[in-house]
């Protein structure tokens, strides 16, 4: 076995090794050999390669998501650090642990006009956990051993991205048979829950008439059986789930927008909750946002070991728990009562799914049939990532099985890096994968299919709409001057050539009875991904969906 000469090197790659840190993705460079050398030819790393800095990044950020651990990534200097920043916004605010490891200038060569070198110590400050910014050379080696340790243990603690930035002098390529340093591995230490007072908090529960519970972005299983059915046995409780809880109960209410969007001031005053309690990450409902921002609850708490947002300006309460353990610890010694006011609103939720079915008998081929057939027919214990924009919002309005585990990019909510997420996903787990985008989201990251990882059981689903289809439904939007070309992006692109080219099996349907001839086999096993492309009408799609909502009043 090898080593790269550079002590810097060594340095990084023995800690990652000591902290368990076992899946680089690089990206081709020069600058960056001490590293490749170091981590490709140590059997104890799980390396891949992929060129495009940005889809290495969301390819790690999938990783991360599903093996729950540190996922590092490697780049050569320059821009090409640059081009991680859309995944480590994301990761940022997802709680996703990265490592980014960025290759360097000596200090002496940047800015004085040489190649390839920014100013790149302190790069993603405002979006990053720690910089460790090592030096090259040989009196640094205990600040570099000490801010290198930092920055790993911070992204193992804290769940979030870290940079390290590590300059290298020339010669980059020498080799070692054995090791120059040994660094110190100061262990990572896990935060326990903060307790608070649950006297107090259970005297305000207990006494409240209408109670909320909003579930943002959640892993699967963040809440056991028991504390589900118990908080849906409160009839004075109302709970909200978005596809991306997946937490489920027929007594919770999943499909936000479909109760509350038709309410008017009444309406919004009977819903109006007295506590309400907040978990998980970012909730795509704006309306929900909206209705609680001018209705406020008069005791807001949100129930996370890491960080608190004031989402609805009502925060009154950062309980430093996980939410297991806080309901369990809640609802010890509480007795729910024998009515309360979600009675009314399951009654409501109800007349609203029968009107949903009602209305998909009426309506012609659109966005929204589509939505509604893929989703319906996506097998039991599937991993289901979903684009950002209209495909995640379709999907609020539709049920998938609760088998499904289901996944988005909602801490930066943006297009970008949806697919190449989706493939790093379906590498970090067991569970077979369909990825649900819109044509928009697919192109803006096609060169996640320049990707030799992916696996043959990874399926892709896009709803081509020719545009930013999700445009039309805003406020005053087509009154925009240069609508089509501006804001909805109209073309005439399909990924046909593109499956070719990446050796990807492709298939196309153009209305509800192709869609349905094509997925009779999408899900088969195959000898290599497949893509389905399904095309919709762009012009009717805004109207349909807007109409929904009034017709299920």
């Amino acid at each position: 076995m090898n080593y790269s000469s550079k002590r810097l090197s060594q340095t990084i790659t023995q800690l990652c090794l000591a902290k368990e840190i076992d899946h680089v993705v690089i990206s081709p460079g020069s600058r960056n050999a001490p590293l490749t050398i170091g981590f490709t030819e140590h059997p104890g790393f799980k390396t891949y390669s992929i060129v495009d800095e940005r889809c290495a990044a969301f390819f790690a950020l999938g990783l991360a998501q599903q093996l729950k651990k540190p996922v590092a990534i490697v780049c050569t200097s320059g821009s090409a650090l640059l081009n991680y920043y859309p995944a480590v916004a994301e990761a940022y605010y997802s709680d996703v642990p990265l490592v980014v490891i960025s290759a360097d200038r000596p200090e002496q060569l940047v800015e004085v006009g040489d190649g390839q070198t920014i100013k790149q110590e302190n790069v993603f400050e405002g979006h990053i956990l720690y910089s460790a910014n090592c030096k090259d050379r040989e009196d640094a080696q205990i600040k570099n051993e000490t801010e290198i340790n930092i920055a790993l243990n911070t992204a193992i603690e804290l769940r979030g991205p870290v940079h390290i930035n590590a300059p290298f002098n020339e010669p980059l390529y020498e080799k070692v048979a054995d090791l120059d340093v040994r660094p110190q591995h100061v262990p990572a230490r896990i935060s326990e829950d903060v307790l608070p007072d649950f006297d107090s908090l259970r005297s305000i529960w207990e006494g409240a008439g209408r109670k909320m519970i909003i579930m943002g972005v959640m892993s699967p299983e963040t809440l056991p059986q028991g504390v589900i059915d118990q908080l849906a046995a409160d009839p004075e409780l109302i709970v909200f789930t978005e596809t991306t809880s997946n937490t489920h109960h027929s007594s919770y209410f999943p499909a936000i927008d479909q109760l509350i969007f038709s309410l008017d001031d009444q309406g919004f005053s009977e819903l109006q909750p007295e506590v309400l309690i907040t978990i998980g990450g970012m909730v795509i409902s704006k309306r929900i946002k909206a209705f609680l921002r001018k209705y406020n609850p008069e005791h807001h708490w949100h129930v996370d070991p890491k960080k608190a947002y004031d989402t609805y300006f009502s925060l009154t309460e950062h309980i430093e728990m996980r939410p297991g353990p806080f309901f369990e610890s809640l609802l010890s010694e509480v007795n729910p009562p024998a009515n309360g006011y979600r009675d009314k609103w399951l009654k409501v939720k109800e007349h609203r799914l029968a009107k949903h079915e009602d209305y998909l008998k009426e309506i012609p081929y659109s966005d929204f049939t589509t939505y509604e057939t893929v989703f319906k027919r996506i097998p039991e214990n599937y991993m289901l990532q979903i684009a950002n924009s209209a495909a995640i919002r379709y999907s609020q309005l539709f049920e998938t099985d609760p088998s499904v585990k289901v996944y988005c990019n909602r801490g930066t909510s943006g297009i970008d890096g949806s697919t190449s997420t989706a493939i790093g996903a379906s590498v970090g787990s067991p569970l077979k994968t369909v990825f649900v985008t819109g044509d928009l989201s697919f192109f803006y990251d096609s060169n996640a299919l320049w990707n030799q990882y992916i696996p043959k059981d990874f399926r892709i689903i896009i709803v081509n709409n020719s545009g930013g289809g999700i445009f039309r439904i805003l406020p005053r939007a087509k009154e925009a001057v240069h609508f089509e070309r501006f804001f909805e992006t109209t073309h005439h692109l399909n990924a046909k050539n593109l499956c070719e080219m990446y050796n990807l099996s492709y298939a196309s349907a153009h209305d509800n009875e192709g869609i349905e001839k094509c997925l009779l086999d999408f899900f088969a096993e195959s000898d290599k991904p497949k893509v389905l492309e399904i095309f919709t009408p762009a012009e009717i799609n805004d109207e349909i969906l807007m109409g929904y909502f009034d017709f299920i009043r």
